[in-house]
């Protein structure tokens, strides 16, 4: 009896030891859910928040990524402590144009209290959620390239076309020091890219969102000056009189295309949006104002936002007569003015029909994948793919995030684990169809021979 419960004993240890070496095992394939789960985990937790940003560590973690890929990488750093990570997996074809897969390392900062979990724990909760700030923006697309490169490369595929991946700093704060200057550089002409995936959104049902344009931001200050004057008195052309005017005529252009959207005749991003951000005037004094002053100038910021379809040159001479004229004592200049024209003079969009072959390859492999993609769209926001469609290049944006509401720099940014594994499936199924096609490039060529 004794000899029995010993062998029952030892079998039961057999098998305990042998399930914690099938979980051990389970968790060191770098194929594995869990692994990529826990990868995802490490990169949240570098805190990549302005002001501050731990760009360095996110760089070396990339980098350790790349190496463990066995991909070409370079890091370029065009502003001194803000490095940029360019990596490569070359193609058989390097005459092709490439595909470049976009995603930026920094991330918009935090109110820790207003958080139910902190924000760079990336903590998992009882449904799977994983929270932390940039899970949805946009760590998560960075790392889904990576680990659907991960799960290309295992299955023995070998890309026609080169990919590139660029990991940039500074998309929180308008890009001017990483996705822009990479447009500009030399480096990126040498990478001759032929299509760009970027950021898109979350979506709150099934449909993926995909962005093919998005508007141009148009940052203005209007200026107004006059004589300053007795706080009792009353006459014309006063700096405060003049600016008000302004923010009047402003106003009514606001409503206009307000009206558009609320008949539902335009989407927001269909529209030019005006939003008066800050006011400022009148003589400061110890205790607040000068309340016996009328100021001699005042001034007042607004962030428009030019979509596409806008005419800019109309919109700019509105600003010059109707805005802030020189005949009432006023001037603008703007602190940001994006192209809404690319380099050709051609509207900053991409195609999304049949005469784009990089869009039906993503409708393709997104459904190939099991996906399904929402009508295309015009951001409301900005990404950096804008800097790559001013130089005239399809750039389209795209984040495989469903059943997610939108928490795109808000509290408690989540992503749930199954979703963010299904986009490296979605990815997977991109990549291979970017990578592999040729057909475009070889009829080209032959009725260029024509």
């Amino acid at each position: 009896m004794a000899a029995s419960i010993n062998f029952r004993g030892v079998l039961h240890l057999c098998l305990i030891s042998l399930l914690i070496l099938s979980s051990t095992a389970a968790e060191e394939d770098p194929l594995s859910s869990s692994s990529a789960i826990a990868r995802f985990q490490q990169y949240l937790r570098i805190n990549t928040a302005h002001p501050n940003p731990r760009y360095y560590e996110a760089a070396d973690f990339i980098l350790s990524q790349a190496q463990s890929l066995s991909l070409e990488s370079q890091t370029l750093e065009f502003v001194k402590g803000k490095p940029l990570i360019l990596l490569k997996w070359p193609g058989s074809d390097p005459n092709l144009p490439s595909v470049l897969l976009n995603s930026h390392t920094d991330v918009v900062p935090t109110e820790d209290d207003k958080w139910v979990y902190p924000p760079f724990a990336a903590h998992i909760d009882a449904q799977g959620n994983i929270y932390a700030r940039g899970s949805q923006d946009t760590k998560c697309i960075g790392l889904q390239y990576l680990e659907a490169i991960r799960r290309l490369k295992a299955s023995g595929f070998e890309p026609v076309r080169t990919i590139y991946l660029s990991f940039v700093p500074e998309e929180e704060t308008g890009g001017y020091d990483g996705a822009k200057k990479l447009a500009e550089s030399d480096s990126f002409k040498d990478m001759n890219v032929g299509i760009v995936l970027d950021e898109g959104l979350t979506s709150p049902d099934e449909n993926y969102k995909v962005f093919y344009a998005e508007r141009s931001p148009w940052w203005l200050v209007i200026k107004a000056t006059g004589a300053p004057g007795h706080g009792a008195k009353l006459y014309d052309d006063t700096a405060t009189e003049n600016l008000m005017k302004s923010v009047e005529i402003i106003r009514c252009f606001r409503a206009s295309q307000f009206d558009l959207v609320k008949a539902g005749l335009r989407a927001d991003s269909e529209v030019i949006s005006v939003n008066m951000v800050f006011l400022k005037a009148g003589t400061p004094s110890p205790t607040g104002f000068v309340m016996n002053l009328q100021p001699s100038e005042a001034e007042a910021g607004f962030d428009v936002r030019v979509p596409p379809n806008a005419d800019p040159e109309s919109l700019e001479r509105r600003i010059a007569q109707e805005w802030a004229p020189a005949s009432r004592n006023m001037t603008f200049e703007f602190k940001q003015k994006v192209p809404v024209l690319d380099k050709f003079r051609r509207p900053v969009l991409t195609a999304t029909d049949s005469s784009n072959p990089w869009w039906t390859l993503l409708e393709e492999a997104v459904k190939k994948a099991n996906g399904k993609l929402d009508k295309p769209q015009i951001n409301v926001g900005t990404t950096d793919a804008r800097y790559f469609r001013v130089r005239g290049l399809p750039a389209i944006g795209f984040s495989p995030v469903a059943y997610t509401p939108i928490l795109i720099h808000d509290h408690n940014e989540f992503l749930n684990k199954e979703e963010y594994l299904k986009g490296i499936s979605i990815y997977e199924s991109i990549i291979k169809a970017y990578a592999s096609y040729v057909e475009h490039e070889r009829s080209g060529s032959s009725k260029d021979e024509l």
